[in-house]
C-alpha cells in the first residue's frame, strides 16, 4: 500500500525568510525543530566569530564559508520545496503537489 507525503504545519514563507536572513545563526532549524542541526549552526557561527577576535583569520574565514555554503543549500532546498522538518514531513511551496510514496 502506497502511503501519501505528509506535508508540514510550518510556515513555508517563515522558514525561507528566516533561512535568507538568519541562516548563518541556525534560526530557521530552530523553527522547523531540527535541534542538532541548529545547534551545530550556531555553535560554527560563534565560532567563526571566536577564531576570528583570537587572531585566526583564516580559520575564522573557513567557518564562515563553511556556514554560508549550508546555509545556501538550505535555503535552495526550502525554495524548491524539498527540505523537511523535524518530523519528516515536507516544507511544501504554495501550490506544490505531493507524491505518493512507493508500493513495497
Amino acid at each position: 500500500m502506497a502511503e501519501e507525503e505528509q506535508a508540514s504545519e510550518k510556515s513555508y514563507t517563515i522558514a525561507v525568510c528566516l533561512s535568507a536572513i538568519f541562516g548563518m545563526l541556525g534560526v530557521q532549524h530552530f523553527y522547523m525543530e531540527r535541534w542538532i542541526e541548529a545547534i551545530l549552526d550556531l555553535g560554527m557561527f560563534f565560532l567563526a566569530i571566536y577564531l576570528f577576535f583570537v587572531g585566526e583569520p583564516v580559520y575564522a574565514f573557513i567557518a564562515f564559508a563553511i556556514d554560508g555554503i549550508h546555509t545556501f543549500i538550505v535555503t535552495i532546498m526550502l525554495l524548491t520545496g524539498s527540505f523537511r522538518d523535524g518530523s519528516g514531513k515536507l516544507i511544501c511551496y504554495p501550490g506544490q503537489k505531493l507524491k505518493r510514496g512507493d508500493a513495497t
